[in-house]
């Protein structure tokens, strides 16, 4: 089992900055896994934000491109996304996700239970 513990949402105002975490144990310090950000609203599916294949090689939604970074720590067995330039649009709950199939997607991969981040304007 792979236990996500997300951390780091919050309430910012458009233009300002957050930094997400995603503290990660159990087996996935002993194998092979993609992780990533996906995010959420009341009444949409579930939606990519950020992939963090391996170092070096991540990618993004159209959306949040040029504004969030994802990263890993991997001795810390932690991943991050930093939010530059938020807007209000971005508002939403964050997710964090490790699988050992890449890039991860809904319904398969170990979920965490979610930070909220809201924007306003």
């Amino acid at each position: 089992q792979v236990q996500l513990v997300e951390s780091g949402g919050g309430s910012v105002q458009a233009g300002g900055s957050l930094r997400l975490s995603c503290a990660a144990a159990g087996r996935i310090g002993r194998g092979t896994y993609c992780m990533g950000w996906f995010r959420q609203t009341p009444g949409k599916e579930r939606e990519r934000v950020a992939i963090f294949f391996k170092e070096g090689i991540t990618s993004y939604a159209d959306s949040v491109k040029g504004r969030f970074t994802v990263s890993k720590d991997n001795a810390a067995n932690t991943l991050y996304l930093q939010m530059n330039s938020l807007k209000p649009e971005d508002t939403a709950m964050y997710y964090c996700v490790a699988d050992n199939i890449c890039p991860p997607a809904l319904g398969r991969g170990y979920w965490g239970q979610g930070t909220q981040v809201t924007v306003s304007s």
